[in-house]
């Protein structure tokens, strides 16, 4: 037996009933940080016109619009809107983002096929432990994005597992979609290119058509994720360490949650800047002469002063440094279209100064270190740094803190009442004490007036 046939057998037998409390818990959180950040980015405008593009249908709900469409066009749709705001779970050893690629096609497909809550949720676990696991065990080139990537074979892993596939089906679904991956280009993220936020979308749509491929007889290469993986997307890939750990070592149990509306490279400096807040007022922007932000590497690319959309904005480190000190906020709000266009950001922004700390790139992944520099015109110096970021299993933020995130974010689009009531029925359904086309029908609710 090869790598990929455990790997496969691995996929194809996990069965969320057998899974502890600790791990139901954590799926709860992380169904609903997903189902949050759905929500929210349904509300942006460029998704609602793309949605209104689709042809109609009857399989699957399309998250916070309040319609339905086929599960292929609710696949992309969902897998989309989940990325738009840059508020979606992620994990650092897979360096992306899981969850949003997986869960808008396990939930298109459970609706297609009225699959059972234990059906979904095992899918769920499936397709995050496969990317996540993919992800970590390769290193991608350095010009990609990891979105649209590894996630798609996470997705059609997650597709397999609902459709009862057994291990060397399992095998040629997760090779077919290993040739359906895009070849997404980092340098969207760092000039705003919209386009970026479709990526995801594409994984979950790919990954469910794998399936279909699959099930018509298609077949794949051999080892499809070693060309993919060793050779293609990237020239590492460790098979040893992919399935070292299986069954034992859960990845979405060392998972991140964002509350920073930005990209997760920017945390560390954010956090820094936090830390500086705790031990007091931080400096008017009118006191500041220069700040200096040392980084690891993949942070220090994002060195953007002038955005010029919110995704670009979301993607620069001295944008999120301004934004935090000018607005006293780090979250959605400082990452609008009026933060964008704020003078008074804009002309601090101008001050930062990024570089790369070859020694905090060693820290990886680990840690995602940062130190902050505040040099103010009285000749005064501010320092803060940061490790570990806020919202990884090292340093987890408290599920109040998620609850209202949640909160936050889903009432761009429902109601108070509808909103809570659709979290308490994402963690009880993660919990086996609830049922799949009742959560479901939850997710359907129109946006309530502007």
């Amino acid at each position: 037996m090869d790598y990929l046939d455990t790997f496969s057998q691995f996929a194809a037998g996990i069965t969320y009933e057998s899974l502890g409390s600790d791990i139901h818990e954590q799926v709860g959180w992380i169904l609903a940080d997903t189902v949050g950040a759905m929500v929210a980015g349904s509300a942006e405008p460029e998704l609602r016109a793309l949605a209104a593009r689709q042809a109609p249908g009857a399989s699957a709900a399309l998250v916070g619009l309040g319609s339905r469409a086929s599960a292929e066009t609710a696949a992309f749709i969902n897998g989309t809107s989940g990325t738009f705001l840059e508020m979606d779970e992620g994990n650092r050893f897979s360096r992306g983002h899981p969850a949003v690629h997986v869960i808008p096609a396990a939930l298109a497909l459970s609706q297609e096929r009225a699959a059972t809550a234990p059906v979904f949720l095992s899918a769920l676990v499936t397709g995050y432990e496969v990317g996540s696991r993919l992800g970590a065990a390769s290193a991608l080139r350095g010009a990609m994005h990891p979105h649209g990537t590894w996630g798609t074979v996470g997705a059609a892993a997650a597709c397999a597992r609902i459709a009862g596939l057994d291990a060397k089906a399992m095998r040629e679904t997760l090779n077919i979609s290993a040739s359906m991956t895009t070849a997404s280009s980092k340098q969207t993220m760092l000039e705003g290119g919209l386009v970026r936020n479709v990526y995801a979308g594409l994984s979950n749509r790919n990954g469910l058509l794998a399936l279909q491929l699959a099930e018509c007889g298609f077949t794949g290469e051999h080892d499809g994720l070693s060309s993919l993986l060793g050779k293609i997307i990237s020239e590492k890939f460790d098979t040893v360490g992919l399935i070292d750990g299986l069954g034992s070592q859960w990845h979405l149990m060392r998972n991140y949650f964002k509350l920073h509306s930005c990209c997760r490279y920017n945390h560390g400096t954010l956090d820094a800047i936090d830390q500086i807040a705790s031990r007091g007022a931080l400096p008017l922007p009118a006191e500041i002469v220069r700040i200096d932000v040392s980084t690891y590497n993949l942070a220090a690319e994002l060195k953007d002063k002038a955005p010029r959309n919110t995704l670009a904005a979301k993607f620069s480190v001295p944008f999120a440094v301004a934004t935090r000190l000018v607005n006293q906020s780090s979250a959605l709000s400082s990452f609008t279209w009026d933060a964008v266009r704020d003078p008074a950001v804009l002309a601090l922004a101008q001050k930062v100064e990024v570089s790369e700390d070859p020694s905090m790139t060693q820290r990886l992944p680990l840690e995602r270190p940062a130190r902050v520099v505040i040099s103010l015109h009285d000749g005064r110096q501010i320092t803060g740094e940061a490790g570990v970021n806020r919202g990884d299993d090292a340093a987890p933020y408290s599920r109040e803190e998620l609850r209202q995130k949640f909160m936050d974010l889903t009432q761009r689009v429902w109601p108070a009442a509808h909103a809570a009531t659709v979290l308490e029925a994402t963690l009880e359904l993660a919990a086996l004490r609830g049922s799949l086309a009742p959560w479901a029908a939850l997710l359907e609710r129109a946006p309530q007036a502007a």
